[in-house]
C-alpha cells in the first residue's frame, strides 16, 4: 500500500476490549491508535451576502441576518466541532462530513476560527443545485488524512426533471496510510410529509448504494464511511431496505454495511427532536471490512452522539433538545437544531 507521511502520529491510548472467545468473558489491555471521524449538520451556515436562494438569511431578510449573528454562528460552530470525540481524540475529529453550508467560504471562515486554526483542517467542497442553496462539504485535519481524489454525484429522479436537491459527496484518501473513502449526504427532507417524501430519500439511497457498490467493484475490502442527514432512521426503508444498511453485525456480508446507530436509536437516543420525539437522522454507516476482532487494522469501535449540556436547551418547551440558533425566525442564539454523531476507529499499535 501506499505510505503517506504524516505529521503526527495518531492519538494513542490504553482501551479495555471485553469480549466473548469461545463462549467466555475475556479482558484485553491493549495499546490502540484511534480516530476520530464523525457527521454534523450546521442548521443554515450561510453568510451575509444576498444571493437568490438566501433571501432569508440577509440583513433585510426575515430572520435579520447579520454580520453580528454570524460570528456568533461560527463561534458556536467551531466551539462543538473543537470538542467532538475529546475523550479519545482531542483537537476535533480526523474528518468531519457537514451540510446545510451556503458555500466553501463560509467553511473557510469555520476552520479558520480561533477554536479550529489550531487543528490545521482542509476542505473539500462542491456547489450544489438545492433551491436553498445549500450544500454537503466535508472537513479534515491535514496530519491525519490525505485526500487522493473527490467529486460530487447528482441526485436525479426520473418523473421530476427540474427538481434539485444537495449533491453527494465522494471522497478517497490515506486515513494513516488506510485507503478509505467517505460519502456524505444530507437526504432529501420530509417537507410535505413523512410518506409524500419517502421515495425522494429512497432514491437518494439507491445513488449511495449505487457509489458504494462501485467502490466494492474495485475492491470488495474497502472500507468505506457513508454519513450524513439523511432524514430518515435507521429503522426506515430507504436505510434498511433501499441502502441495505444491517443494525446486526451478525446479518452483515461480504459488500454489506452495518449501522451502529440502529441500537442507539432502538434504545431512545437520537440526534433532533420533534413534537417530543427524538430522530436519529444523523449517522455514521460503516462497511463490512471495517468490522472483526482482527485489529491489525482500522476497525470501527464505538458509535455515539455529541449531546453535550451546552448545546443543549436547558429551560422551557424544548428543554432537552438541540439549542437553536432560531425558531421560527426568533433568534435563540444557540448552535443547532440537531447533535452531531461520531465514531472511534482503532487499531493496534
Amino acid at each position: 500500500m501506499k505510505t503517506v507521511r504524516f505529521r503526527h502520529i495518531l492519538v494513542v491510548v490504553v482501551v479495555w476490549l471485553i469480549f466473548f472467545s469461545s463462549g467466555t468473558l475475556a479482558q484485553e489491555k491493549k495499546q490502540y491508535k484511534v480516530g476520530c471521524i464523525a457527521f454534523y449538520n450546521l442548521e443554515n451556515l450561510f453568510d451575509t451576502i444576498p444571493g437568490p436562494n438566501d433571501v432569508e438569511f440577509t440583513p433585510d431578510g426575515v430572520n435579520k441576518w447579520n454580520t453580528e449573528k454570524y460570528r456568533v454562528k461560527i463561534d458556536h460552530m467551531s466551539d462543538v466541532i473543537s470538542q467532538i470525540g475529546n475523550e479519545m481524540f482531542p483537537g476535533g475529529p480526523a474528518i468531519l462530513g457537514i451540510c446545510e453550508v451556503e458555500n466553501r467560504s463560509v467553511v473557510e471562515d469555520l476552520v479558520n476560527s480561533p477554536k479550529l486554526k489550531p487543528s490545521n483542517y482542509d476542505i473539500v467542497h462542491y456547489d450544489s443545485p438545492d433551491k436553498r442553496g445549500v450544500d454537503v462539504a466535508m472537513i479534515y485535519r491535514r496530519d491525519f488524512f490525505k485526500v487522493i481524489s473527490s467529486r460530487s454525484a447528482r441526485l436525479m429522479v426520473s418523473d421530476k426533471p427540474d427538481w434539485t436537491t444537495r449533491n453527494q459527496l465522494v471522497v478517497s484518501g490515506y486515513f494513516d496510510n488506510e485507503l478509505i473513502h467517505v460519502i456524505v449526504n444530507h437526504w432529501p427532507s420530509r417537507s410535505g410529509g413523512e410518506k409524500r417524501s419517502e421515495p425522494l430519500r429512497e432514491a437518494a439511497a439507491v445513488l449511495t448504494r449505487s457509489i458504494a457498490d462501485s467502490i466494492f467493484a474495485t475492491d470488495i475490502n474497502s472500507k468505506i464511511f457513508i454519513m450524513g442527514d439523511l432524514n430518515d432512521d435507521p429503522v426506515n426503508a430507504s436505510v434498511y431496505s433501499v441502502l441495505k444498511a444491517k443494525g446486526k453485525i451478525e446479518d452483515v456480508k461480504k459488500g454489506g454495511l452495518f449501522n451502529p446507530m440502529w441500537k442507539m436509536y432502538k434504545d431512545g437516543i437520537g440526534s433532533l427532536a420533534y413534537r417530543d420525539t427524538w430522530d436519529l437522522f444523523d449517522q455514521i454507516i460503516v462497511s463490512e471490512p471495517l468490522l472483526g476482532n482482527d485489529k491489525s487494522t482500522f476497525k470501527f469501535f464505538k458509535a455515539k452522539v455529541f449531546n453535550a449540556p451546552f448545546i443543549t436547551q436547558k429551560t422551557g418547551q424544548y428543554a432537552g433538545y438541540p439549542f437553536r440558533t432560531y425558531v421560527g425566525n426568533t433568534w435563540q442564539g444557540g448552535y443547532g437544531d440537531h447533535f452531531p454523531a461520531y465514531i472511534f476507529i482503532i487499531k493496534e499499535k
